[in-house]
């Protein structure tokens, strides 16, 4: 994530005014004055037959991710150049969102619908597309379902659910995102705010992405809206900035780092990735 902020500055701003950092939040701290944004706009859109469960991006390809499956296609063009396909009784159950960071791919995955929930995240080449290493959570605070590099740090979300994969006495409020160290290491965690956690419906939280302006830009599972959440500045509740229209069904989401303000999401229904533009 590269806001306005990075964490040298905010340490040397600390020291001049002789103040302590408490938290490890990256900028989304920093963003309170700024102003709201307007909708996304859609710019293009492509057909890509993996788009169920989310999309990730890189500098010239994005991946359309299902269950089992990713599409590699090139960015401009839609044209698809690579494919991976998981073995239908093979480990690789649920993919979900993802991110690409230094050519490997990274998924968040689950077991979902199952009982317990397990979860971990899987790893592919860029280039070959092939599987090349998995970190597992085991059963650990739900069903992963995206994961992000942001400020330094791994962000994680696990999602619960009142229906089909819920585990009994932990509805979509117990849904969490986790931020890890780079040995996936847990620092902190935080939940979903009432109004958010409501919008959910029997369902959680599919996508999040980190944004430019540090602020987290997080999916439900159907609706066609992104909602904009802040790292609060006590306790443990996100807090809610705005929530934005956007050419989706819910699921995974991603922002476009080599082209800003640049933001991808899916149509489950039709099989296709949407390219927007946040507009103010």
């Amino acid at each position: 994530m590269s806001g306005c902020f990075t964490k040298a500055l905010v340490t040397n701003i600390c020291r001049v005014l002789g103040l302590t950092i408490l938290t490890l939040a990256p900028a989304a701290l920093f963003a309170q004055g700024r102003s709201p944004h307007s909708a996304f706009e859609e710019v293009r859109r492509f057909s890509a037959e993996e788009a169920f469960q989310g999309v990730a991006v890189d500098g010239n390809h994005f991946y359309a991710i299902s269950n089992r499956r990713i599409g590699k296609y090139e960015k401009h063009s839609g044209l698809r150049v690579g494919q991976w396909e998981g073995d239908p009784d093979g480990p690789i159950i649920h993919l979900d969102s993802r991110i690409v960071r230094e050519g490997r791919l990274y998924c968040a995955h689950s077991n979902f619908p199952g009982v317990p929930t397990v979860s971990s995240i899987e790893v592919f080449d860029t280039d070959t597309m092939d599987h090349v290493g998995s970190h597992s959570f085991g059963i650990f605070a739900g069903s992963a379902t995206w994961v992000d590099w942001a400020d330094g740090y791994w962000w994680v979300a696990f999602g619960h659910y009142a229906g089909l994969g819920g585990v009994p006495d932990r509805g979509q409020d117990w849904t969490n995102v986790v931020q890890f160290d780079d040995g996936w290491r847990r620092l902190a965690g935080y939940v979903y705010p009432r109004d958010v956690v409501d919008r959910f419906e029997t369902m959680s939280n599919s996508g999040g992405s980190w944004g430019a302006d540090g602020l987290l830009y997080a999916t439900g599972h159907d609706e066609a809206e992104v909602f904009v959440l802040s790292l609060p500045t006590a306790g443990s509740v996100l807090e809610l900035r705005e929530t934005l229209p956007v050419t989706a069904e819910g699921q995974g989401i991603a922002w476009d780092r080599d082209e800003p303000g640049t933001f991808y999401s899916i149509i489950r229904s039709s099989r296709e990735v949407v390219v927007s533009k946040l507009q103010q």
